[in-house]
């Protein structure tokens, strides 16, 4: 950890405490986004305070900050962390309350920002492909948590993520409850197929990521042909290529899916 402010206080990463009653800590109740920053200039920095209110919304959790407020915050811990190139953790907790799930017992949400570096990859696996597997375990449908909640509690991507490190794998594909592709466990799954650029859409169990929408824009400003479907298993097999994007991830090729290459 290069730099930390909480609730706008800066902080050393041995300072950096929160209370044990802190309801973000005690049951994943907040919210979070992950931005990448680069010569200083955070990518998509709108977008991604956009996400975080809609999911603090969702939640029924008011924002502790404005927009701008949560960008003076941001490029404050930016410059403290004295690097030009990373990666920021921003948290929207519930604030500390009495044991018990009750959120209005909760009355100052807190607000934490971490700058890293965040190698996510090694840089050899990068460049050779990620050996990836297809979970057991099935993402959570919309009915259930709306994917489009970045939600504090990522316990459906870790057991699938344990899956990988079991399995030997870098990552894991999570698919949804029809059994079609979802997503990854960090990230947003692509393919080319015949020269087509293909990721499920998100009414499928995919984040709406902020990366994604920036390579769909980008596909279709270069006249690639492209499109949002449902996809099967089999689909990932036969594909020519397939790679996973995220904004920790950045963009990752896959060298195998299930040891097929």
């Amino acid at each position: 950890m290069l730099a930390c402010t909480i609730d706008g206080r800066p902080c050393t990463m041995a300072e950096a405490t929160i209370p044990v009653t802190d309801h973000g800590l005690l049951y994943g109740d907040g919210v979070f986004e992950g931005l990448r920053f680069y010569n200083g200039k955070v990518f998509r920095l709108a977008a991604h305070l956009n996400r975080l209110e809609d999911s603090a919304r969702a939640i029924a959790l008011s924002l502790p900050l404005s927009h701008e407020a949560m960008t003076q915050t941001i490029q404050a811990a930016i410059a403290d962390s004295n690097v030009n190139h990373g990666y920021i953790r921003l948290l929207v907790t519930r604030g500390s309350g009495p044991l018990g799930i009750d959120p209005s017992t909760c009355s100052n949400p807190r607000t934490i920002v971490i700058v890293d570096e965040l190698k996510m990859v090694d840089p050899a696996d990068r460049a050779r492909g990620l050996k990836v597997i297809i979970a057991a375990t099935r993402r959570l449908s919309a009915d259930q948590f709306d994917p489009r909640i970045k939600s504090l509690n990522y316990l459906n991507q870790i057991m699938a993520r344990i899956e990988a490190q079991v399995a030997g794998a870098h990552e894991a594909i999570l698919l949804n409850q029809a059994g079609r592709v979802a997503e990854g466990t960090a990230d947003n799954v692509f393919i080319v197929k015949r020269g087509i650029l293909m990721t499920p859409p998100t009414t499928e169990g995919a984040l709406d990521g902020i990366t994604r929408s920036a390579i769909l824009e980008v596909a279709a400003r270069e006249g690639i042909a492209m499109r949002e479907a449902p996809l099967a298993v089999f689909d990932l097999y036969t594909a020519d290529e397939c790679f996973l994007s995220g904004t920790g991830a950045e963009l990752i090729p896959v060298a195998s899916i299930g040891g097929r290459a």
